[in-house]
């Protein structure tokens, strides 16, 4: 069990809880825990990195039952860890784009850490008003001894560019070349971005969400097609996930049924 240290809010609908682990402190970029939100439900989640040794974090939006139950946890309260599971991105050498759409962004900024002073990062931060806008500081602030542009985009245009993250990610593939494209967030920003990847023929890669239970590859809940997310992924090549006819367009519900997105 992990104590929760410190709060800080994001937003008005996201926060980041903040604990000693000095495991999960370490995570390769894109890996998972499962986190057991007491009398509530266990969920997936990705680990936030942090500015102080031998801690993580988790940044979660309030949403569903499971997420709003994490949301609301207090200084001093507890919450269960497994982990981490799943495999991790394969950074480039190079010019690299990460797009990112909410909650999206927390593997990303791990990515960041991991980044040599040598490559050049474009980071794309999507969001659908200027208040929902975060991490855009720190991105800055952990990007400072590279070349680098962070870009807000949101939809109403009340801060950063307007519009979708993906008409942004066209734009910049006009004017631009990339060794690589990162991408984590809502599925179809991800499945419009490694089309677009793919059709200018630049490596891709993807974090998939998917309903998990287990997390370890036994209960099947977060299948798409033949791939178990939690054993295979998180992280997929854009190539192989074009292939899919489940990818940007179906997902499963608790139960196993499949559900147009």
């Amino acid at each position: 069990m992990c104590t929760i240290e410190k709060i800080i809010d994001e937003t008005p609908t996201v926060r980041t809880l903040i604990f000693s682990d000095e495991i999960l402190s370490n995570v390769l970029p894109g890996q998972f825990a499962m986190v057991w939100i007491p009398g509530v439900n266990e969920i997936p989640m990705s680990v936030m990195v942090t500015q102080e040794k031998g801690k993580a974090a988790f940044t979660v939006r309030k949403r569903g039952e499971s997420s709003t139950a994490m949301y609301n946890l207090k200084v001093g309260d507890y919450i269960g860890t497994r982990g981490p599971y799943g495999n991790h991105f394969d950074i480039k050498d190079g010019k690299l784009l990460l797009v990112g759409g909410g909650t999206g962004l927390v593997p990303l900024l791990r990515l960041i850490t991991f980044c040599k002073p040598f490559h050049n990062v474009t980071l794309l931060i999507g969001s659908q008003t200027k208040e929902e806008v975060f991490f855009e500081d720190l991105a800055n602030k952990l990007l400072e001894k590279n070349e680098h542009r962070v870009i807000p985009v949101t939809e109403d245009g009340t801060y950063g560019k307007k519009g979708f993250v993906t008409d942004v990610v066209e734009e910049l593939l006009d004017e631009n070349s990339f060794d690589a494209i990162y991408t984590c967030g809502p599925e179809i920003m991800m499945y419009k971005t490694v089309n677009l990847a793919i059709s200018n023929q630049i490596t891709v890669q993807a974090s998939l969400e998917r309903m998990m239970k287990c997390g370890i590859g036994i209960c099947g809940s977060c299948c798409i097609n033949e791939d178990l997310a939690c054993r295979d992924g998180t992280i997929f090549e854009g190539t192989h996930l074009i292939q899919s006819d489940e990818f940007g367009q179906f997902h499963r519900t608790k139960s196993g049924k499949l559900e147009k997105i």
